[in-house]
């Protein structure tokens, strides 16, 4: 569906390629592959409008967030023929990661130098095992996830034994998955309809996601620290109360 719009918003095949910055063949094969709708004709000339260039970005979003052709494909099925320009941007939105963590390819002397210290193979090992770092095919190189890596030094530093902390980061992955699909249940059912409905821009949605993200962190912390509170009150009043 193409929404009415003045003649000079609409594009041409070349306009459009260039307006997203991809190339025509590229454009030709997201519409044989049913990425986007067809354009609307005028003559012998089609021409697209705004949702062509949405769903377009929407497209490189998805693959810079590492989806295969075919993933994207499912996922731009699930948005209706009728979206606006406004309900695709906001699929684009919230698709912003919740930590800017594009990973980089470093060396072990890099990667000593950004750690403080030095790191030995069983060092290597734990940081890998924990997702911070992943071996590459070249030798001494390695895929880094650096908003992660001062965390994992700390616990290197902190003595902790590593069964320890690979235990405990198995627990914050299972009940993280369940709190984030929760969240997202609760995003689905009542903030998306409400944004639908105000019809906010894509721009203030975008800050009032990003702004959204460190609430939720920061509520999950207190959350966790009222439960650990909680625990350790328990655990002495059950002290108190067993007889010796």
């Amino acid at each position: 569906m193409i929404f009415a719009m003045p003649e000079n918003s609409l594009l041409t095949v070349d306009q459009l390629a260039t307006r997203v910055a991809i190339s025509v063949r590229t454009v030709r094969f997201y519409a044989g592959r049913g990425l986007i709708p067809p354009p609307v004709r005028r003559g012998r000339i089609g021409y697209y409008g705004p949702d062509h260039v949405a769903r377009l970005e929407l497209v490189r979003e998805l693959q810079a967030h590492g989806f295969t052709l075919t993933a994207i494909e499912r996922y731009m099925e699930r948005i209706p023929d009728g979206a606006s320009p406004q309900d695709i941007a906001l699929h684009r939105t919230l698709l912003a990661p919740w930590m800017p963590d594009l990973p980089e390819t470093v060396s072990r002397t890099e990667l000593v130098q950004r750690s403080g210290r030095q790191l030995s193979d069983d060092d290597m090992a734990f940081l890998e095992t924990m997702g911070v770092v992943k071996s590459t095919d070249k030798p001494e190189q390695y895929r880094l996830a650096p908003a992660h890596l001062a965390t994992a030094v700390e616990f290197l530093e902190v003595g902790v034994p590593h069964e320890a902390v690979l235990a405990s980061q198995r627990v914050f992955t299972e009940h993280g998955h369940a709190i984030a699909e929760e969240l997202t249940a609760v995003f689905r059912t009542m903030v998306w309809p409400h944004l639908r409905e105000t019809g906010e821009s894509p721009e203030r949605i975008q800050k009032m996601v990003e702004r959204f993200k460190p609430l939720t962190v920061q509520a999950l912390v207190i959350a966790y620290e009222k439960a650990v509170n909680q625990t350790k009150r328990n655990a002495v009043e059950q002290r108190s109360t067993t007889p010796a």
